[in-house]
C-alpha cells in the first residue's frame, strides 16, 4: 500500500530521497500503539488486532541465551550466522520435510521482514514488475513501491479458501516480471494453498525462468483439519531461483527475539551475505543460541501451541458467525479469521476496525491495511486466550447491534 509523504518530508528541514516518501506500513503496529495508549488512560481494551502468540517464549529456549550471556558470547558472529545454528535449520528441514538443503547457503536474519526486504531489493527497479499477493502482508507491497517497481496484486479470493490461484498468478506474468512472492499459511487470511495449486504453478514456471520467487512459509507449523503444507523447497527444479523465508518469532513464540532465517540459492546466496555485512553485521549472539536450542530441544512446545490455536479458531469463527451481518470462512492455517463483514452495513472496514477499537475497546486490522482486494474483510489474529478472544466477540457483538454503520 502506498504512502504519503510525511509531514517530515515538507517542513524546511533535511529531507530523504523521493523514494522514502514511498515506504507504507504496517498498521498492526499503529492499532498496537492506539490500544495501548487507550489502555494506558484506564481503557479496558482487548487486542485481537497484532499477530503475536500470547505465550511465552518456553523456558529451555530463554535459559539457552541466558547460559550463552554467561559463558561469555558477546562478540560478533560470522555475517551469515553461527555454524551449528545453520546446520540445525538445515536439519530441521530435513526431519520435517525429507528434503536436504546446504547449511552453507542459510543466512541467520534479524526477523522474517529482513528477508523481505533484501529479495525485494535485489529485484526491484523502475520498470520490474513483482507479483505479491493480495490481501498479503503489507511489507510486500511496501518494499516493492519503495525499489520503483511496479506492484503487482495477485488476488487471493474467499471462494478459493483463500488459497491463490496458480492460473491466475501465472496469467499475471509478463516480461518485466522478476519476482514472485508467495504466502502459504497466509497472513491475513489463515488460508492454505492446495498442493495441486502448487505443483501446477511450477509447471508453468517452466515458460518463466527469468522469474525469481519468494516463498513466506513462516506459518509452516500452523496447520489445521488435516490440511498439509506444500513446502516450495520440495520441487527440485525451482531450487535454483527460490528464497525461502522462516524463522523462530510464531513457531516458538519469540516475536521480540527478531531471528528468522532464509535459504538462498547459489546465484543470490553471495549478494545476501554482503547486504548483511553491509546492513546489520550479525544477528546477536545470545539470540542465536536461543534459536539453537529451539530447533534442537523438545517440541512439545510447538504442538501444545497449536492445539491452542486449534481451540481458539472454533471459538473466534463460531462467534464471527454469530454476529449480526458477519460471515467467517473457518481458515486452516496460521492464526488469523478474516470475517467478511459486507452484510453489517458498513461501508469501511477500516471505519468499522476503528469504531471496534476506539467504542467497544477491541482492537482488530481493517481488510485494506493488506492490500485493495482486503475491503470487505477485518482480521482478528486468536493468538489470544480463549476468555478474552469471548469478551471481544461479546464487545463487538454488542457494538454491531447498537452501532449505525458508516
Amino acid at each position: 500500500m502506498s504512502a504519503a509523504p510525511s509531514d517530515a518530508f515538507s517542513t524546511g528541514g533535511p529531507r530523504p530521497v523521493a523514494a522514502f516518501s514511498r515506504i507504507g506500513e504496517e498498521n498492526a503496529f499503529a492499532v498496537l500503539a492506539r490500544a495501548t495508549e487507550l489502555a494506558a488512560r484506564g481503557r479496558d481494551i482487548v487486542n485481537l488486532g497484532i499477530g503475536q502468540p500470547d505465550f511465552a517464549t518456553p523456558p529451555h529456549i530463554v535459559e539457552a541465551a541466558v547460559k550463552a550471556l554467561r559463558e561469555g558470547h558477546h562478540g560478533y558472529t560470522p555475517a551469515t550466522g553461527i555454524a551449528p545454528l545453520r546446520e540445525a535449520v538445515a536439519a530441521d528441514v530435513h526431519r520435517r520435510l525429507g528434503t536436504a538443503i546446504d547449511p552453507g547457503k542459510v543466512v541467520i536474519v534479524p526477523g522474517g521482514k529482513v528477508t523481505m526486504f533484501a529479495a525485494i531489493l535485489m529485484f526491484g527497479e523502475p520498470g520490474a514488475e513483482i507479483l505479491y499477493p493480495d490481501p498479503g502482508f503489507p511489507i510486500y507491497r511496501s518494499m516493492i513501491e519503495f525499489t520503483g517497481a511496479k506492484p503487482v496484486p495477485v488476488p487471493i479470493r474467499e471462494e478459493n479458501g483463500f488459497a491463490f490461484s496458480a492460473e491466475e498468478t501465472l496469467g499475471l506474468i509478463g516480461p518485466t516480471t522478476r519476482l514472485i512472492i508467495l504466502n502459504s499459511p497466509a497472513n491475513p487470511t489463515g488460508g492454505v494453498t492446495p498442493k495441486a495449486e502448487i505443483d501446477a504453478l511450477v509447471k508453468g514456471l517452466e515458460k518463466h525462468p527469468h522469474v525469481a520467487i519468494l516463498s513466506d512459509e513462516i506459518y509452516d507449523q500452523f496447520l489445521f483439519d488435516g490440511a498439509s503444507h506444500a513446502s516450495l523447497l520440495t520441487y527440485p527444479d525451482i531450487r535454483g531461483r527460490l528464497i525461502l523465508l522462516n524463522g523462530w518469532s510464531k513457531t516458538y513464540a519469540m516475536t521480540g527475539w527478531r531471528l528468522g532465517w532464509s535459504l538462498w540459492p547459489d546465484g543470490l546466496f553471495e549478494a545476501m551475505r554482503k547486504l548483511a555485512v553491509n546492513c546489520w553485521s550479525c544477528v546477536n549472539a545470545p539470540a542465536q543460541y536461543a534459536a539453537l536450542a529451539a530447533l534442537t530441544g523438545p517440541q512439545d512446545c510447538v504442538a501444545e501451541m497449536v492445539a491452542a490455536f486449534d481451540r481458539r479458531r472454533h471459538v473466534v469463527v463460531e462467534g464471527l458467525n454469530a454476529l449480526p451481518g458477519v460471515s467467517c470462512t473457518l481458515p486452516k492455517g496460521a492464526f488469523y479469521a478474516f470475517p467478511n463483514i459486507a452484510g453489517t452495513g458498513w461501508s469501511s472496514a477500516k471505519k468499522l476496525a476503528s469504531a471496534l477499537l476506539e467504542e467497544a475497546g477491541v482492537a482488530t486490522i481493517g481488510g485494506p491495511d493488506f492490500g485493495i482486494h482486503g475491503e470487505g474483510y477485518l482480521r482478528l489474529s486468536y493468538a489470544n486466550s480463549e476468555d478474552n478472544i469471548r469478551k471481544a466477540l461479546g464487545l463487538m457483538g454488542d457494538f454491531l447491534q447498537q452501532a449505525r454503520p458508516a
